[in-house]
């Protein structure tokens, strides 16, 4: 058996984390997206290969590949899909590089059981589509399944589902699909979907069958992501597990992972579970409530409070601030007095802004989502569900009420200006 992992894509939803890293690249504790995945595939018994189908800053999964390939025990290739035309033409870019025999292909946005993964690699059947039984299934693919548990139909984002088990982005196929993603057409959103071929071969006579996961995750939004590093956390970090240096007058209670180089200096309450990467600093006197992800080289100072969020590689916030339910990208700097509020005067559901539209996410406490390489001034505070992209600018004491561009300076009238292109590390031509 061989595996797919489609990759491709900007992750418009998972804005401003995928301004400066593709979605194979989200990082996790101690690891990125894509080697969870890769990590998880080790169950798969005879598994040969696994094809990563990728576009947007391919060279940065290449690079991880080479770096990672050594770990595992099937052979890993990186394919670029080129113009990103959809899920159905990336499986067809992958389908080149694999060698004919079975396929478990699977996107790389959404996470899985290894329990799924093993009996979906062991079925009997050609084609497979999984499933995952869902509150609300109006934002995705919903599934019409016969009583001989074949699919009959999938319909995109009905207004009034048929049923609330939707398509989970993870199918066992043989090579005998290329003749109909071949015959796919250009969808309303300007795509060739590979639903559209499941659906073409289902009605053809080639019976899909329909497996029902027992775990599934969808994160395509960056607040889902947010969720899954909560979940992953309590999952992997259950003991004390501290391979840096933890001065005395340090308060620790509960689980806690503490990476080579890392300092926690004195004063500091951390209260588990929480990660602190490699080569970070915490406080003196900061306070790490649970939920806490600290990766790599991260500096979180004096006075400062973390909760339930994720700071990326490199980024800092020295002195007096607050960090609730939010994901600080890698390099973004806090000034003094920063506070990332996490609920709404009116402790109505926060919202987020996702290709233009603000859509509900679930949640009374969410935070803002701060890009790579931001820099905010002091007392700035960024209101609940609000982003700033990477590159951005927010000046001193600003409150940011709205979703702030990549590349953008907010000054203090609450008017914006580019920043000079050579200061730019974002592609407009995507982003803009």
């Amino acid at each position: 058996m061989e595996a797919i992992i489609l990759a491709a894509g900007f992750g418009r939803g998972l804005e401003p984390v995928t301004h400066t890293r593709p979605k194979p690249l989200l990082p996790l504790p101690g690891r990125t997206l894509l080697e969870y995945h890769l990590d998880n595939l080790r169950v798969v018994r005879g598994l040969s290969r696994v094809v990563v189908v990728a576009n947007y800053l391919i060279d940065r999964v290449r690079e991880l590949v080479r770096r990672v390939g050594g770990r595992y025990p099937f052979d890993l290739v990186v394919v670029d899909q080129g113009r990103p035309l959809g899920t159905a033409h990336a499986l067809l870019k992958g389908l080149e590089a694999s060698s004919g025999g079975p396929l478990l292909v699977l996107y790389v946005d959404s996470a899985y059981s290894t329990e799924d993964l093993a009996r979906l690699a062991e079925s009997p059947s050609r084609f497979v589509v999984a499933a995952y039984r869902v509150e609300d299934p109006r934002d995705y693919g919903v599934l019409v399944v016969g009583p001989d548990n074949t699919l009959r139909d999938l319909v995109e984002k009905p207004a009034s589902p048929p049923s609330n088990l939707v398509n989970a982005g993870i199918y066992v196929l043989d090579h005998s699909i290329a003749r109909y993603l071949e015959r796919v057409e250009l969808s309303p959103r300007g795509e060739y979907e590979l639903t559209d071929a499941l659906r073409a071969a289902a009605s053809g006579g080639t019976p899909v069958y329909v497996y029902e996961l027992s775990y599934w995750r969808d994160l395509g939004r960056v607040w889902r992501y947010l969720e899954f590093c909560q979940e992953l956390l309590r999952a992997e970090v259950r003991g004390a597990t501290v391979l840096g240096r933890v001065e005395p007058g340090v308060s620790i209670r509960g689980p806690i992972y503490v990476g080579e180089g890392a300092e926690v200096l004195s004063g500091t309450y951390i209260a588990g579970p929480v990660y602190i990467g490699r080569n970070a600093v915490v406080g003196p006197n900061a306070y790490l409530r649970p939920g806490t992800v600290l990766l790599d080289g991260v500096r979180i100072g004096f006075s400062v409070e973390v909760k339930e969020s994720v700071v990326m590689e490199g980024a800092a916030a020295a002195h007096l601030a607050y960090i609730g339910d939010s994901v600080v990208c890698e390099y973004a700097n806090l000034g003094a007095g920063t506070v990332l509020a996490n609920l709404r005067l009116d402790g109505r559901e926060v919202r987020v802004g996702v290709k233009g539209v603000r859509v509900p996410t679930g949640r009374r406490k969410l935070g803002g989502f701060i890009g790579g390489y931001a820099r905010l001034g002091v007392n700035v505070s960024v209101n609940p569900g609000v982003k700033v992209g990477a590159y951005s600018r927010v000046f001193p004491g600003v409150s940011v009420y709205e979703d702030v561009p990549p590349c953008t300076t907010l000054l203090p009238d609450g008017s914006t200006k580019p920043i000079p292109r050579e200061e730019c590390g974002v592609d407009l031509g995507v982003w803009g």
